[in-house]
């Protein structure tokens, strides 16, 4: 409570990486398929744009699907979206062209998944406490499944302690400068790395696993979309 009470809330842009192929998804393109009626994109976007701890948000998307993302934007009368740019051919690049086209007065970034349409107001906001708590957070939620180690004949070599292990989500929160200054140095090494808090975590910037949920589930694979829908027909029913 003392924390909260001297707090100052910073300016947060929401970038939001919509450009993937969905390789894994059978020809069906998860940005635009359906949750009760409304694209899986548009559902993350409202999560984003309903949330008081995010001021703004930057859609980065394929270019060819720019037109389509703007017209949903008007149709269901999104908030807060600052702009529509192309994404890069990597994850990396594609939050960089996003990071091009913030707000002047942005302080600190999150970085959530397109494809994560159930993330909860309570795992966005504790997001954005915690990074202004500790510099940089992520949601995460513990792994529940015992995780095995394999060498390259699928032969196990290890059983991790699962008590260390999570399965980390987006959104993942950082104060812009910090982010700024992993991704130059990432240019700088030549690396493109697939998550945004191993960047951060190359220029020794610790990261706080916040809690995320485990509906917060990142849509890639056709069953993953039957499992999303069935998690927001049950939400639905509880209210």
């Amino acid at each position: 409570m003392f924390f909260q009470k001297k707090l100052k809330k910073p300016y947060v842009a929401a970038i939001v990486p919509a450009a993937g192929t969905a390789s894994r998804m059978n020809g069906l393109d998860k940005q635009f398929e359906e949750l009760s009626g409304t694209p899986v994109l548009v559902h993350t976007m409202q999560a984003l744009s309903y949330s008081d701890w995010i001021d703004e948000l930057v859609l980065v998307t394929r270019q060819e699907s720019i037109p389509l993302v703007l017209e949903l934007i008007r149709a269901y009368a999104v908030p807060k979206v600052r702009s529509v740019v192309a994404g890069g051919s990597t994850r990396q690049q594609s939050v960089a062209n996003g990071l091009n086209a913030i707000s002047p007065q942005t302080a600190y970034i999150a970085i959530h998944d397109g494809a994560r349409p159930l993330v909860g107001q309570q795992v966005i906001a504790d997001a954005v406490l915690n990074a202004l708590r500790y510099g940089a957070a992520a949601a995460a939620v513990p792994i529940i499944d015992t995780i095995k180690i394999a060498d390259g004949e699928r032969m196990i070599t290890q059983t991790p302690d699962r008590s260390h292990l999570y399965a980390v989500q987006t959104p993942q929160v950082f104060r812009l400068e910090q982010y700024q200054e992993a991704a130059k140095q990432a240019t700088a090494s030549n690396q493109d790395y697939t998550d945004d808090c191993q960047m951060l975590e190359a220029i020794g910037q610790k990261v706080y696993l916040s809690m995320g949920d485990y509906a917060n589930l990142k849509i890639t694979t056709p069953v993953d979309l039957s499992i999303a829908q069935a998690l927001l027909v049950y939400a639905e029913e509880q209210r």
